[in-house]
């Protein structure tokens, strides 16, 4: 494992998983371009950081602002080594329940910004043959509960593009990690998250009680973000680093859970599924 300095990019720093990286980051020597939404939060981390970073202005929705953004991270650090697509939120409610202009929101967000930081910083890295991207996917980006749905949707889009990524990228010296967590204490299920109140009685005892268990639940999550933060730290520094980065206990038991139950429900459906080739 490498311990030489790295340059980051990440979105989405005024907040959890953003603001404990880009803490540990500076602490431990790295430098950081941290994009912020708001001008005087940019303004404080780039005097708190120092010569060690820049907070930039970047709405992860706007494609010229995340252009602009990545140009002014290489101007200011002189290359990017990671790139981490932090910024997200959740969208909570039942499919039925929450409407077409909170789905566009939600993959504007979770899924088409994360597409603006790749198409803008991969010219970059592919120049540089080499860089690391860390997705911050979600165990909700393999595994679905009642209630996530549109989150869920969301989640697996940005898993997918992470996987292919990985494919079409390893010949060129860029890796890719996508980071899953379980609940850890941020705002995901507090200030940062949309509710839509579950108002259609057949859902009340699933996707009702489940948002009551997650707003319950917020402020009082296992996961240490700080913790989560010091794991990303050590991925990008390891020489064969995973695709898939399930960090917490409850991800850790969620992933072996889904893709054990896919297993077996593969081998009770595989001679249907064989069956449907034209015969040899």
């Amino acid at each position: 494992m490498t311990t030489t300095a790295k340059n980051w990019f990440i979105t989405g720093v005024s907040t959890g998983f953003g603001a404990a990286l880009a803490k540990l980051l500076l602490a431990k020597g790295d430098k950081v371009a941290a994009t912020f939404r708001k001008p005087e939060q940019a303004e404080e981390f780039t005097k708190k950081a120092g010569a060690n970073g820049r907070g930039l202005i970047c709405e992860v929705t706007d494609e010229a602002q995340v252009k602009k953004a990545i140009a002014d991270a290489i101007e200011a650090l002189g290359h990017i080594d990671v790139v981490v697509n932090n910024a997200g939120y959740g969208s909570l409610g039942s499919i039925e329940e929450i409407d077409a202009a909170e789905v566009q929101r939600q993959f504007d967000v979770n899924v088409f910004g994360p597409l603006h930081v790749l198409r803008a910083v991969l010219p970059h890295l592919r120049a540089r043959k080499s860089g690391h991207v860390l997705n911050i996917t979600s165990i909700g980006g393999l595994k679905t509960f009642p209630g996530v749905g549109i989150y869920n949707a969301s989640k697996f889009a940005l898993e997918a593009i992470g996987e292919s990524l990985a494919q079409q990228v390893a010949p060129l010296g860029i890796k890719v990690t996508n980071i899953e967590p379980s609940g850890f204490r941020t705002e995901w299920a507090g200030s940062s998250a949309t509710f839509v109140d579950t108002k259609i009685e057949d859902y009340r005892g699933t996707v009702g009680e489940n948002l009551k268990g997650i707003q319950s639940y917020s402020g009082r999550q296992p996961g240490d973000p700080v913790r989560a933060a010091q794991a990303m730290y050590d991925v990008v520094r390891q020489e064969n680093p995973p695709l898939h980065l399930p960090l917490g206990k409850a991800a850790v038991k969620g992933a072996r859970e889904k893709f054990t139950g896919l297993l077996q429900e593969l081998e009770a459906v595989a001679e249907t599924g064989n069956a449907a080739d034209f015969p040899e």
